[in-house]
């Protein structure tokens, strides 16, 4: 199969695979299970994420990336060699070129281990582009013109926060709270209050079932399993949506801080036209109800949720891989 360029959403929770002329071929997460005793992968993605939760002592099933960085070196450069193999073979004749998005926070050193990793997978030449742009791209802003635009992206490590203009960041803000960070809010509330143990994935599940940004008019209920911390034994509990509102107020606070350090540092001229056109919303984390409407009613700015949210980044690879002179000013970090 000769595959000459890919993009690659390299997410806390997913990763995502765009290669040109095919479209989207890749939706797994970003988990990998390592043998503790041999040191040796045994499983990545959809596979791995079966056994979060679940392993023996001989196993550890684990995500690699954390707040949107390399956490652990050696086992990410593993998974994106099963990503990449997965899409090109494990026989090539020619080695592609990797197009993949960092977050805006991210460290000159974490940019360049994102690079060497995908290099050592067996990518021909890496580059990396700024989550946000890539966000505002897969939407469908036209951030080449001489108008302000902002992007909130919401994923599973980080939220990103960009002004763009003239295909330029502006202003940018990188917080490192997400969809991860919801999940783990949720089981500390329902620990602290029900005394019951929760693992992540059940976590993820409430929210979104019943997860909510603002409090609901109908509360919505759903039943739980875990584990009693006073008894040891296994327990099954009621939760409504509102007390899952209450348990995602600190974490919810931390975005909209981070949305208003952004608006205080744009220009007039931009903030603006931020005014008339919104306020772009997209990520995973985009995901939980009414969080559009709680920007907006926050912030005093409209607030829209792009079609989907999960797949723009990627989305936004894809674009930028076909027109690679035009995105050129955003891409950073050849090799």
């Amino acid at each position: 199969m000769l595959t000459r360029k890919i993009g690659i959403d390299l997410g806390t929770a997913n990763t995502l695979i765009y290669v040109l002329g095919k479209g989207i071929v890749v939706n797994e997460p970003s988990v990998v299970a390592v043998s503790v005793m041999e040191n040796k992968v045994l499983a990545v993605g959809d596979k791995a994420k079966e056994m979060l939760g679940r392993t023996p002592d001989t196993i550890e099933a684990y995500r690699p990336l954390k707040d949107g960085a390399i956490a652990d070196y050696r086992v990410t450069e593993a998974m994106l060699k099963y990503f990449i193999n997965k899409v090109t073979g494990r026989i090539r004749l020619i080695r592609p070129d990797v197009l993949i998005s960092v977050p805006a926070g991210i460290t000159s050193t974490e940019q360049r281990a994102v690079v060497d990793a995908a290099i050592k997978a067996g990518a021909k030449n890496a580059y990396v582009i700024k989550e946000p742009v890539l966000a505002a791209i897969g939407a469908g802003i036209p951030i080449h013109d001489a108008q302000g635009n902002m992007i909130i992206n919401i994923g599973g490590g980080t939220s990103e926060i960009a002004i763009i203009s003239l295909g330029g960041v502006v202003a940018v803000n990188s917080a490192r709270v997400g969809g991860d960070k919801f999940d783990r809010a949720i089981s500390d509330y329902i620990k602290r209050k029900y005394s019951l143990a929760i693992g992540e994935t059940t976590s993820e599940q409430i929210k979104k079932n019943i997860g909510s940004a603002l409090a609901l008019v109908k509360d919505e209920y759903m039943d739980i399993k875990g584990r009693d911390l006073t008894g040891g034994l296994p327990k099954t509990i009621k939760i409504s949506s509102n007390e899952i509102t209450e348990a995602l107020q600190d974490e919810l606070r931390e975005v909209i801080n981070a949305i208003k350090k952004v608006l205080q540092e744009t220009p007039p001229e931009l903030a603006a036209d931020i005014m008339d056109k919104g306020m772009v919303l997209s990520g995973g984390g985009a995901l939980l109800k009414n969080l559009d409407k709680l920007i907006t009613k926050t912030i005093g700015v409209p607030c829209y949720v792009v079609d989907d949210p999960l797949l723009c980044v990627v989305k936004g690879t894809g674009k930028a891989l076909k027109n690679l002179d035009l995105y050129k000013r955003a891409i950073s970090n050849q090799k």
